[in-house]
Order: structure tokens, then C-alpha cells, then sequence
């Protein structure tokens, strides 16, 4: 959905409107029944919390719909046992070396694929994150591509699962906000060519 070239103001006009609530929504929607798993903002750090009065919480940075999506994609990512274990059973470091750095892009380029997708399907803007201020002038393009080429592949082979059922929510809030905004259709978030350029 993001084309920078095309109708700016509009998508800039859904990153405005759409609010993280919404998102939160679309995910008690999908989720809350089958995987007993809320989505929760208000964080001053993206945690996951496994089995809280029987049921999980995906925590997320304040309101930011972008942080919201990206913990979503790790968690639609963890397979059962590590959504039985807080934060997956992974520790985060916070300011890493080029060598520690390479190995956080490593684990983060699929789950940042699909926070692409999810942010295509809900119609804002994805930036990739190195999340590593000590790194500012790291030279970011060899991430960018495998994030890239992630997405194009998770594209091409469609995505399954909760994966699958999460990103048409958000698509379903995204078409519903157009439509009572007068705007016309939007493309899908599921077309091959809305990867093939570089992300930001």
C-alpha cells in the first residue's frame, strides 16, 4: 500500500486516524478465543509475558502502531514452546558491536518481513530498525535487502496461519477506514511488486 509517489497525504492521513486500539482490536478478534493471547501498549519496552492468569500478553512501546506490528510478527513467528517462555526465551542487548550486530539482523530479518506485510495490509509506513543507536552510521543495505527479499519470498509463498488471519484484519481496518473516507480501493498487501523495492 505504501508508494510514496502516490497520494502521500493519504497515507499519511491513515497513520493520523488509525489508532494503536484498533490494531489491539484486530488482534483480541483474531486471537484472544483461540491463542488466549492479548496485545497490550502502554510499554516502556516490547515484552512478551507467557501465561498471565492463563492467558499471554504481547506488550508493546506506548501507542506506536509500528511497534505493536512488529511484536505481533515475532509472536506469530514462535512456535509453541517458545510462546510458552517470556520473550520467547531470547534476552535483548541493547547497544551491540558490528560483530553482535549481525547477529541481531540475523534473527530479526523474518520478523521484520512480516512487520512489512503487516504494515502493507494496514496501509502506514514500514522502516527497517536496527534498534542500535551505538551503530548510527552502520551501513544498513545489506539488512535492507535480506529484509527485502524476506518478504518477497513469505509473499510469494502466501502467508499461513496466524500470520495469514492477522494481516487480513488489518486489511479488512485498513479497506473499512478508506471506504468511509470516500477513497478508493487500495492494493493488496499480498502483490509481489510492493516488495521489490527497497524498504527505508
Amino acid at each position: 500500500m505504501w508508494n510514496p509517489d502516490v497520494l502521500p497525504a493519504q497515507v499519511v492521513q491513515v497513520a493520523q486516524v488509525l489508532q494503536a486500539d484498533q490494531v489491539v482490536s484486530v488482534f483480541s478478534d483474531c486471537f484472544l478465543m483461540t491463542h488466549q493471547t492479548r496485545l497490550v501498549g502502554g510499554a516502556n519496552e516490547p515484552f512478551y509475558q507467557a501465561g498471565v492468569d492463563g492467558s499471554c500478553r504481547i506488550h508493546f512501546c506506548y501507542d506506536y502502531i509500528s511497534s505493536a506490528l512488529h511484536e505481533v510478527a515475532h509472536w506469530c513467528i514462535a512456535g509453541p514452546h517458545r510462546r510458552g517462555l517470556d520473550d520467547y526465551g531470547y534476552w535483548y542487548q541493547g547497544e551491540r558491536n558490528a560483530h553482535q550486530q549481525r547477529g541481531f539482523e540475523q534473527v530479526e530479518i523474518n520478523p521484520q518481513a512480516l512487520e512489512w506485510i503487516f504494515s502493507e495490509a494496514l496501509g502506514i509506513r514500514f522502516r527497517v530498525s536496527a534498534d542500535n543507536l551505538a551503530l548510527q552510521n552502520d551501513d544498513s543495505v545489506p539488512f535492507r535487502l535480506a529484509v527485502r527479499d524476506a518478504a518477497m519470498q513469505k509473499v510469494a509463498r502466501g502467508l499461513s496461519g496466524r500470520a495469514s488471519r492477522f494481516a487480513a484484519g488489518l486489511s479488512s481496518l485498513s479497506r473499512l477506514w478508506r471506504q468511509e473516507q470516500g477513497l478508493g480501493p487500495d492494493t493488496s498487501y499480498d502483490r509481489i511488486e510492493l516488495y521489490q523495492k527497497l524498504p527505508d
